[in-house]
């Protein structure tokens, strides 16, 4: 099986530094570069940090192979007709290469900027299933006109749609049953945290338990568990996977045994979250990525 591998770049450099990332990951070989879609980040929130759409595009405009995608955009701040504008003409830009990671959205920062309630879980994910469901349909269809519990549309446009057709691959978020079913209905790609844990060893046992949970999921909705793309966030784990060489490349090797078929780092960040060496990062993509894109 060839694994893919994919690499995280934080918005929260300027594009005059941020550029030379984007293409750098491109020129390393990564599959695909992502960005985080918030409006603001856990305790970098009051540090710099730059919108994921507009970043994305940017990118888009210095590459040309990488796949680009959100990590993950959510309900939170985005309306599905809006967003869809911003999705059509981000595939647009980057001539179909736009891979759209989407989820529940979480507490924190973007639950309050906008001066809302912060929902429990539960109805952050019936909030989840209607954005997914609305976005779907104006992707797909020029003129959508929608009411529901969460979000109105009055004839919503998407002409001339997505260059990737019928429309953006959704990759969408998932660790519980109510939104692994979701992916099994709208996902073109599955992605995870895993549920957590305390020291490595419980973050992997978790990893195999939602692993063999998407697959009894799809299995249940009709779908063949094996043709669902799977991409696994190796830094949720309590050790970063870029610590050493040696050690991303066990990371990869256990990802690759799980079924998983794309696995995402993240570019070390000075200090505090990501924290590490770029020389790391470096050694990894000039040395083993050849390989490792073959676990």
């Amino acid at each position: 099986m060839i694994m893919r591998i994919g690499i995280v770049i934080l918005p929260d450099q300027r594009w005059s530094e941020s550029r030379r990332r984007w293409r750098q990951a491109e020129e390393w070989g990564f599959d695909h570069a992502w960005t985080y879609d918030h409006l603001g980040w856990r305790d970098l929130v009051d540090g710099p940090w730059f919108d994921s759409v507009s970043t994305l595009t940017a990118a888009a405009t210095v590459t040309s192979r990488i796949r680009l995608g959100t990590l993950v955009a959510s309900p939170n701040f985005r309306h599905p007709a809006a967003f869809a504008r911003q999705v059509t003409a981000l595939d647009d830009v980057s001539g179909g290469r736009l891979l759209l990671g989407l989820g529940a959205g979480g507490i924190g920062f973007d639950s309050a900027v906008l001066g809302g309630e912060t929902l429990p879980p539960r109805q952050r994910v019936d909030r989840l299933a209607e954005f997914t469901e609305l976005l779907d349909l104006i992707l797909r269809e020029d003129g959508t006109t929608w009411r529901g519990e969460w979000f109105t549309a009055v004839d919503a446009r998407s002409n001339p749609g997505c260059v990737q057709t019928p429309r953006v691959p959704f990759v969408m978020a998932a660790n519980g049953p109510r939104s692994m079913r979701l992916v099994a209905r709208f996902g073109q790609g599955w992605v995870t945290t895993g549920p957590g844990g305390d020291d490595l060893e419980s973050w992997w046992g978790g990893v195999a338990e939602v692993s063999a949970r998407m697959d009894e999921t799809l299995a249940a909705a009709g779908r063949d568990p094996g043709t669902l793309p799977r991409y696994l966030s190796l830094d949720s784990a309590p050790v970063f996977s870029l610590r050493s060489a040696g050690f991303f490349t066990e990371q990869v090797g256990r990802a690759a045994a799980l079924g998983f078929t794309d696995v995402i780092t993240h570019w070390p960040r000075a200090s505090s979250w990501y924290a590490g060496d770029e020389a790391v990062l470096a050694d990894v993509a000039t040395r083993l990525l050849p390989e490792l894109r073959r676990a």
